[in-house]
């Protein structure tokens, strides 16, 4: 073993001593925090091993029932460290109602945290009596909700012996979106003095339209094992039923103070940006923003489409949302991701945009706003970008100095006394070459602003196909077969100006693998086909530039230098 394996074998062990040290020595937990009278609840308490022993319960029995007491030790290894845990589980029954504390708990000198239960009376006109055998409750919550809103829907089986079998009717109402959450719960309760097995269930209902919508009562019918029957285990049982009653709802419109088109009312909704905006970027580098948008109350279809604006110096390339709905056993929780993918194609400040969104807060009954604010971004020139470059003043104007010199000397060197005529041929000469030398210098200052404002049109025209190109390669990169369409097409115009969608371009290729990867763009956005595998195909067929089959009239963009063997080109 080498000393970097040494050291990182040292640092992994030193982490996971940490993780335990850092974890509490003693914890408490109850499986539910809201119970009615007469049901059933465990109190979880956690320890480490060697901390103390069993902690004394009797301080429950002023409030509670004390029904029995179930201990348990859990080992675990991580990373070759070890720890031993000691579980007791307590089952405890309220006495009365209303709320009630769980104490602290001191194990050796470690002490838990005070726990809050909260215990409701049993609900007046319920079919299930004392005595009932068999008997439903259920419990909407609100029982006002706006529309659109979610309503928590409780059912609760109550049955005093052994079922063989049941069928318990799921609700079925005319303007409510009715779902499932979460698995069936399993405990123990009291109603008068009888005691009944309970199995209780969790629904989210939407109404869709506003007014007064009545829940119809729910049915079970199921067989019983009788006991008194010594052919019972083997046989059908007795048949047994029950009836729940039916729930008002009294579902309220939007408020009238609400004038956005997107009505959210949810218990909660987080805006969130999961991406790391940079501080600078060259023109033509990607940048990505991620935004999480998540309602509790809400499934994802009600929530809205989440988009952005086009920031002036950039293209935008949104990917595809993704979207899902989850519950907790009683709420629903919306989301929706989707990211960004902006393309600087100048110079500059780049502000990325942000997003506004209000929704209606049904905990609080009040409008609110959730926003994400606009990033500012300096962009840099392209990495690798034509710079236009300043000619040399030398040569140029001493071309004309140098002519002039070789005409005019002679004349000088005939005579050293020049007649009359000798003086006018010389002025002649000397204005003749000073004309050339003006001629000269407006030839050479054309020359040079052509020069200059090539180069320009040159490193535009160099930036604008990085940029497209830079875009064409992130749009592949997210699956965004639509913005790489759009890219590959204008990269392509900047190359040969005729060319104004895929197809004209693929006739236009003379590589092969180039037109095949078209092909498959065109099969997986226009005919439903798979796009499994095809982002990668157009990546790797564009990777080193469009292949034409044909040269250009008029090339749009001139070589950046200068060819280094020009008897060759």
């Amino acid at each position: 073993m080498n000393i970097g394996t040494k050291i990182l074998a040292a640092l992994l062990l030193l982490a996971s001593t940490c993780a335990f040290a850092d974890a509490p020595a003693v914890r408490a937990w109850l499986d539910r925090d809201t119970i009615r009278v007469g049901e059933t609840v465990t109190l979880n308490v956690e320890a480490k091993a060697g901390v103390g022993a069993q902690p004394d319960f009797s301080v429950l029995k002023q409030d509670f029932n004390l029904l029995g007491t179930q201990a348990s030790q859990q080992l675990s290894i991580v990373n070759g460290a070890s720890e031993s845990k000691t579980l007791w589980a307590v089952g405890l029954e309220p006495k009365h109602e209303g709320p009630l504390t769980i104490p602290a708990f001191t194990v050796g000198s470690a002490t838990t945290s005070p726990l809050q239960l909260t215990v409701l009376a049993q609900p007046a006109g319920t079919q299930g009596r004392a005595g009932d055998d068999v008997f439903l409750e259920v419990d909407a919550q609100p029982d006002a909700p706006y529309v659109q809103q979610q309503v928590r829907y409780t059912v609760k089986l109550y049955y005093a012996f052994d079922l063989t079998d049941g069928n318990l009717a799921e609700p079925q109402v005319d303007g409510l979106a009715v779902q499932r959450l979460g698995q069936d719960k399993s405990y123990i309760a009291t109603v008068g003095a009888r005691r009944y097995h309970v199995i209780e269930r969790h629904y989210a209902l939407t109404p869709e339209r506003s007014g007064p919508i009545e829940i119809p009562s729910l049915t079970f019918r199921g067989s019983a094992l009788d006991v008194g029957d010594p052919t019972g285990f083997f046989s059908r049982g007795r048949a047994v039923g029950a009836r729940s009653d039916a729930v008002p709802l009294n579902v309220r419109p939007r408020p009238s103070e609400w004038t956005d088109a997107a009505w959210l009312p949810a218990q909660s909704l987080l805006l969130k940006d999961e991406s790391e905006l940079p501080a600078e970027v060259h023109v033509g580098d990607p940048v990505t923003r991620t935004i999480r948008l998540q309602a509790q109350g809400l499934g994802y279809e009600q929530l809205p489409e989440l988009a952005l604006g086009t920031p002036e110096g950039a293209e935008v390339y949104p990917d595809r949302t993704e979207t899902r709905t989850r519950d907790d056993g009683e709420w629903l929780y919306g989301e929706r991701i989707r990211k960004f993918a902006f393309v600087p194609n100048r110079p500059g400040t780049l502000t990325i945009p942000g997003l506004t969104l209000r929704w209606w807060n049904t905990a609080e009954n009040r409008a609110e706003t959730a926003e994400l604010p606009a990033h500012t971004i300096h962009v840099l020139p392209a990495t690798g970008a034509a710079v236009a470059s300043t000619p040399s003043t030398n040569t140029a104007t001493t071309a004309p100095d140098s002519e002039a010199a070789r005409s005019v000397s002679p004349v000088v060197a005939g005579s050293a006394r020049p007649t009359s005529i000798q003086r006018w041929r010389l002025l002649a000469i000397a204005g003749f070459t000073l004309w050339l030398a003006t001629l000269a210098l407006w030839w050479w200052m054309w020359r040079r602003r052509s020069s200059s404002r090539r180069e320009d049109e040159r490193a535009v025209a160099m930036v604008d196909v990085s940029a497209q190109r830079a875009a064409f390669l992130r749009a592949c990169s997210l699956g965004e077969f639509a913005g790489a369409e759009r890219a590959l097409v204008a990269w392509a115009r900047h190359e040969r100006t005729d060319v104004r969608n895929v197809g004209e371009l693929s006739a236009r290729l003379a590589d092969e693998a180039q037109r095949d990867a078209l092909a498959d763009l065109q099969r997986v956005r226009y005919a439903g086909a798979s796009a499994d595998g095809v982002a990668t195909r157009l990546q790797a067929a564009f990777k080193n530039g469009i292949e034409w089959r044909d040269a250009p009239m008029r090339r749009a963009v001139e070589p950046a230098l200068p060819s280094l063997y020009p008897e060759h080109s």
